[in-house]
């Protein structure tokens, strides 16, 4: 059965009614920002989610990744009713429902990603503009990797970012 999606309003009304709140994003993502009492269990351990009967409510940052594998995410519920939460965290924070907030979190890995190759092409083409021509291979290095992450779901560049000192707190 496909969930069906919840207003912040509905969604509060449900967990005070005992529904139970999923967070499907990345450990990472769960640990920067939440919502309270939502227990993550990312979208790629889903199949490990306890079933005990209760209304399960999903969520993630926008509603997207919620909606993309809606299947999945009713089929991990079980027998239990199953909803998202429209708009995700973002649509709870709009809607002037609170978050827990943890600034001294590391931004997500996939954010780093983007910042990181970003500022490599950046520079590779800068460099190869004016210094020599030789650093244009960065930016492709760069862009050759980007496209085997999209095209295999394997990303080296997170890989290592991960283990850099600073997302260790997150990990934990």
């Amino acid at each position: 059965m496909t969930p069906a999606p919840l207003s912040p309003a509905d969604t509060r009304a449900a967990i005070d009614a005992g529904a139970r709140l999923i967070d499907i994003r990345g450990a990472d993502e769960h640990a920067r920002e939440h919502i309270p009492g939502a227990v993550n269990v990312p979208l790629d351990r889903i199949g490990d989610l306890p079933r005990d009967g209760r209304p399960v409510i999903f969520h993630c940052r926008s509603g997207m990744r919620t909606a993309a594998h809606a299947a999945a995410l009713g089929a991990a519920a079980g027998d239990a009713p199953a909803y998202i939460l429209g708009g995700g965290i973002a649509a709870w924070r709009q809607a002037g429902q609170p978050i827990v907030a943890d600034r001294s979190q590391p931004l997500e890995i996939m954010r780093q990603v983007q910042i990181t190759a970003g500022a490599l092409v950046l520079a590779g083409v800068l460099l190869g503009a004016f210094v020599a021509p030789g650093f244009f291979a960065l930016a492709g290095f760069v862009g050759a990797g980007l496209m085997v992450a999209g095209v295999t779901g394997w990303c080296g560049m997170a890989s290592v970012l991960r283990v850099m000192p600073w997302n260790r707190r997150a990990a934990a």
